[in-house]
Order: structure tokens, then C-alpha cells, then sequence
């Protein structure tokens, strides 16, 4: 293409950017979609408290129904998660509900479980039209609420519906799990929007909270949840032009600390032998971000979230130094839990230097002390600003990822079958998610679909032998040789289909532990994907999916089969 048709090209995302901060000039949508209100349970559900029929209240019935929804999971047999529960259900009962219900191991939640697990295999159950029609009204509601004007596009809305009310349930052990979250009504909601547009209308008698219009933000709903005090946000959809460009710069931010990311590592390795203990603190910590890939690490509130911690929040207990370990030197081993819970584990040799100032930040210190007491978020990014603008923390992830998927592409990639491609492909996107410690439980019914693939791959086997057999025979008969070359062609095909079959096999036992969505949407510049499809001959479909797809857009449209990143 020339360099002119790619100018073009790029235009789409480029438009004239105001220079004032301001994200837009006219912005209007109809608002959230609130969740239904409550129904009240049939007659012949009943609850039971120390073995007597007890009808609830409205709203104390409600949130009794959250935690009878739970009931088989294993959240409910947690004691922070009843305790929590407990408490915050009283706060919904009537008087004479608290007076006797006082001990939640009473409570026989057993009919309003069954009475949902039975709503839901009827759901299973439902016919093509009935499934036809909630899917009609589904989408009549995605025309109506899904869609918003900014300037002059008609862009999709990311999550358009409001959470519906339900118990929260946080990652791993969180101190608040059980607690209700509350219902959101128009009252707890700030509409944002551009003055001259049509604003959306609350439900008949009920107001927003508020209507604003600031257009130096991108959101167009907000409510703040009551577990974390924390502010949610409707925004537009990842394929919007307003993320798309946000994405973009991203990675551009990440090609930038390319080109100086040789100076930057010669720099923290010259502080490791700094006069002062915050500078060289500074320079291990960002040695492990920049090395392992790990996540800045904020403070956190005490109480408020699970106990989890990234690089500058490390404590003494999640370390351990090993002058030898096997027949490597200078070991550190890593064990903490950190975004989400998921635990990190990772031995790895590091270099004299930091295994010294290690045991120089551990000296004098208890396990639950900080190992880089002179060092936090903060501190650390105003430092990367000033060695790179728009630097952060975040933009080394962003960056190791995305080169490791390039070199291990570069290094896997043979012009073999398409299958064989997409193996490759799937194990540099591996690589990644190993190196940013994106894990997942092997999903529930792996071993089931394991053997069908194998019972799959069994049955071809049986094939290619016959169809081998057959051409076998016929070659000794002489016969026709137009039968002898189709035959040929069969077995050549049915050999292609084992192949396409076994190298499935393998991809998917050794994806079994790790998730790699995390990484192939938030950390890797799809431009490095999109020049592969286009290189190797892949359809781009066998990469990313339709909402992959709508989401790169910008990228598809972009780059050609020579990107680098």
C-alpha cells in the first residue's frame, strides 16, 4: 500500500483531538438500563427457621434469596461469608424478624434453593420460540439503551445495565465477602451528557441524583457501590473510537520505553551501588518489575480488601535468599499473593549486586516489616516520569509482554499446515501469560472434553489405517489408477484431519492452568498479531474473535505484514 493509502487508513482514529482536554463536544444516550425490581417468591416456597415455617417481609425475603441462590457454592459455608451476611440481612428485617431470627445455623433456606435451581433448568427447557422471543427483547433493548452519539459517531456502550442487587463476593479471602450490595436506584445515579442533547428521563416519579455535563470525561453513568465506596462507570464499548485511540496510545507509550529502555536498565543498575538506601530500592524494585514482570503494587487499606501485595508493597515474609540453591547462585524465591489473589511463585538467580542489597533491606527487619520501606507507588512512578514522559510502572508489563510475543514468534513460526501456525501461536501468547502469571483452575469439565478429543483422535486413527489398507489392496490388484490417485487424496486428507486433531490436543493440555485472554486483550499490541495473520496466511478469525476483532479495528486497519513493535 502506499505510504499515502496507510495515512488514510490511520485518519479514522486520528481525527482533530481537541488541545483542551476535553473528550468530546456533543454527547447523548437514554441512560441505564435498572435492574428489575424484586418478585416477591410463590405461596408455596416457604422458609424455615429451627424448624418452623416463618413467612418474611418483602425486603427481608429478598436478601434471603441472594444467599439461597448460593447455597451450593462453596462461598456459603464460609464463616466470613455468613457472618457478613448475617449482619447485613438483620439490618433489613422487620423487628419481629430480629427478635427470632437470631442464629443464621437455624435457617432452612432448602425450598427457596430448589425453587431457583428448578427456575433455571426450565430456562434450559424453553423452547425455540420462547428462547426466540427473550432474544428479540434482549436486542430491542441493546437498539434502544446500547447505543449513544458522540460527536458525530453512533458508538456501542460498554455495560449499559446496572448491576442487579446480590451478595458480594470479592477474590480469594476477602474481609467483606457475604455483605449485600444494594439495589442502585435513579436517586444514586449522575447522568453525564452534552447540554444541548435530549437527556435521558428517570423512570416515571423518581429523579437522578444529578445531571452534568462535563466532557472532560468519557463516562456517561456513574453510581457509587456501597461494599468499597468505590465509583462505577458506564463507558463506551472497547471497539468505541474514544478506547480504541486510548489502546493505541498505550502501546505507542510501550514502543517509546523501547528505545530507551537500554538507558533506563543501565541507570538502575548503576544505582544498585548508590550512597542512598531509598535510590537503591528504588532500582531493585524496578530490576523485578522490569525482570518478572510484576505489578507496581499499591497500598491498601487494611480490612478494606484481601490481603494482596505487587512489587513495592513486598513484605520480609514473601522472600527468601538462597546464596546456593541446586547449582544456580544468588536465589531469590517469591511467594505472595497478589492481584486477585492468585498466588505468585517464581524461583529466579538474580545478580550479585541485588541479591546483596536484598539482604542489606532485610537486616533488622520481622516478617510482616516492608522489604522496600523507603519506597511506594508513587515515589517510584514520578521517578519513571522523569526518566521517560508517560512512563509508569504498568508500561514495562505492557512492553516485556508484547516483545516476548514478537521474539517468540519470530522463533516458533514455521511455514507449516495453518493448524500447526496456530499452535505456535498459542504457545508465544503462553510464554506471556506465564511471564505475567495469568493462571486459571483447570476448567470443570477438562478431562471430559479431553477424552472426546482423544476418543476423536482414536477414531481417525482407526480411518487413516482402513483407507491405508484399502490403498494398499488396490495397488496390488492393479486397479484403476483414477481410483488409486483418490484414494491417495483420502488418506492425504484423513492424515491433515489427525493432525489437526492432535495438535488440538496438545494445545489445550498445555493451556489447561493458564488463562490467556488477560494478555492477548490488555497487554500485547494486536498489531504484532494482525502483521502475523497477515504474513503467515491465517484467517484472522482463528486469532481473535468477533469481539476481538471489533475491538483491534484500529489495528486491523493499520498495520501491514512488516509491523514492529
Amino acid at each position: 500500500k502506499t505510504e499515502n493509502g496507510k495515512k488514510a487508513k490511520k485518519r479514522k482514529w486520528e481525527e482533530e483531538r481537541s488541545t483542551d482536554g476535553s473528550k468530546w463536544k456533543f454527547l447523548e444516550h437514554k441512560g441505564p438500563v435498572l435492574a428489575p425490581p424484586y418478585e416477591p417468591l410463590p405461596g408455596h416456597v416457604r422458609f424455615f427457621y429451627d424448624g418452623k415455617l416463618l413467612r418474611l417481609s418483602a425486603p427481608a425475603e429478598e436478601v434471603a434469596t441472594f444467599f439461597a441462590k448460593m447455597l451450593d457454592h462453596e462461598y456459603t459455608t464460609k464463616e466470613m461469608f455468613r457472618k457478613n451476611f448475617y449482619k447485613d440481612w438483620r439490618k433489613e428485617m422487620t423487628s419481629e424478624e430480629k427478635s427470632k431470627i437470631t442464629d443464621i445455623n437455624k435457617c432452612n433456606f432448602t425450598e427457596m434453593s430448589e425453587y431457583f435451581k428448578a427456575q433455571s433448568e426450565a430456562r434450559k427447557q424453553m423452547s425455540k420460540d420462547e428462547k426466540l422471543k427473550i432474544k428479540e427483547e434482549n436486542e430491542r433493548i441493546l437498539q434502544e439503551y446500547g447505543f449513544c452519539v458522540m460527536d458525530n459517531h453512533k458508538e456501542r456502550i460498554g455495560n449499559f445495565r446496572i448491576e442487579p442487587p446480590g451478595l458480594f463476593r470479592g477474590r480469594g479471602d476477602h474481609p467483606k465477602m457475604g455483605m449485600l450490595k444494594r439495589r442502585i436506584r435513579p436517586e444514586d445515579i449522575i447522568i453525564n451528557c452534552s447540554k444541548d442533547s435530549k437527556h435521558p428521563k428517570p423512570p416515571q416519579g423518581t429523579r437522578w441524583k444529578e445531571v452534568r455535563h462535563d466532557n472532560k470525561v468519557t463516562w456517561l453513568v456513574s453510581w457509587t457501590e456501597n461494599i468499597q465506596g468505590s465509583i462505577k462507570y458506564i463507558m463506551l464499548n472497547p471497539s468505541s473510537r474514544i478506547k480504541g485511540e486510548k489502546d493505541w496510545q498505550k502501546y505507542e507509550t510501550a514502543r517509546r520505553l523501547k528505545k530507551c529502555v537500554d538507558r533506563l536498565r543501565a541507570q538502575y543498575r548503576e544505582d544498585w551501588k548508590s550512597k542512598e538506601m531509598r535510590v537503591r530500592q528504588r532500582a531493585v524494585a524496578l530490576y523485578f518489575i522490569d525482570k518478572l514482570a510484576l505489578r507496581a503494587g499499591n497500598e491498601k487499606e487494611e480490612g478494606e480488601t484481601a490481603d494482596t501485595v505487587g512489587c513495592c508493597s513486598l513484605r520480609v515474609e514473601h522472600i527468601k535468599l538462597y546464596p546456593k540453591m541446586d547449582d544456580q547462585e544468588y536465589v531469590v524465591e517469591f511467594d505472595f499473593l497478589g492481584k486477585d489473589s492468585i498466588r505468585y511463585y517464581n524461583k529466579m538467580p538474580v545478580e550479585k549486586r541485588v541479591f546483596k542489597n536484598l539482604q542489606l533491606f532485610l537486616e533488622n527487619k520481622q516478617p510482616e516489616d516492608d522489604l522496600f520501606d523507603r519506597l511506594n507507588t508513587s515515589i517510584l512512578n514520578k521517578h519513571l516520569q522523569e526518566l521517560m514522559d508517560g512512563l509508569t510502572a504498568k508500561v514495562f508489563r505492557t512492553y516485556n509482554a508484547s516483545i516476548t510475543l514478537q521474539q517468540q514468534l519470530k522463533e516458533l513460526t514455521t511455514d507449516e499446515s495453518i493448524p500447526a501456525k496456530i499452535l505456535s501461536y498459542n504457545r508465544a501468547n503462553r510464554a506471556v501469560a506465564i511471564l505475567c502469571n495469568h493462571q486459571r483452575a483447570a476448567p470443570k469439565t477438562f478431562e471430559k472434553s479431553m477424552q472426546n478429543l482423544q476418543t476423536k483422535i482414536d477414531e481417525k486413527q482407526k480411518q487413516l489405517w482402513a483407507t491405508r489398507k484399502q490403498l494398499k489392496g488396490a495397488k496390488t490388484e492393479h486397479k484403476a489408477s483414477h481410483d488409486d490417485r483418490s484414494k491417495k487424496k483420502a488418506v492425504q486428507r484423513i492424515e491433515e484431519q489427525l493432525m489437526k486433531l492432535q495438535m488440538q490436543a496438545t494445545d489445550r493440555e498445555e493451556n489447561k492452568q493458564i488463562a490467556l485472554g488477560t494478555s492477548k486483550l490488555n497487554y500485547l499490541d494486536p498489531r504484532i498479531s494482525v502483521a502475523w495473520v497477515k504474513k503467515w496466511d491465517v484467517p484472522m478469525e482463528k486469532i481473535y474473535n468477533k469481539t476481538q476483532r471489533e475491538k483491534f479495528a484500529w489495528a486491523i486497519d493499520m498495520a501491514e505484514e512488516d509491523y514492529e513493535f
